[in-house]
């Protein structure tokens, strides 16, 4: 029990010693930011541009969200018991050989 009382203790006291022994000073020091007179300016509006060809003068215009089942297609997919039937009937069907060869 001793033995661990000392090993925390040696343990607290070379942190400690860490600490204090660093380069960086106790002193409290206040944060400072750079100063750049730049940083709340707004800079100059420019007038719009259309993204939309000049030649065509047709546009579409859309608003809100349309919901999956109008637009998507429903995908059809083979059960996979389906499929083992499927091909366990072509298996049955194929022409096996007549004789078999070994070396």
């Amino acid at each position: 029990m001793k033995t661990l009382i000392f090993a925390v203790c040696f343990l607290c006291a070379t942190a400690a010693f860490g600490q204090v022994g660093g380069s960086i000073s106790a002193q409290a020091q206040p944060l400072r930011f750079d100063f750049n007179p730049q940083h709340a300016m707004r800079p100059p509006v420019t007038e719009a541009q259309s993204l939309f060809d000049s030649t065509s003068s047709t546009y579409t215009y859309g608003q809100g969200e349309r919901p999956l089942w109008e637009v998507a297609e429903p995908k059809y997919e083979v059960p996979l018991g389906d499929s083992a039937r499927a091909l366990r009937k072509e298996h049955d069907l194929v022409k096996k050989s007549a004789k078999v060869w070994n070396n």
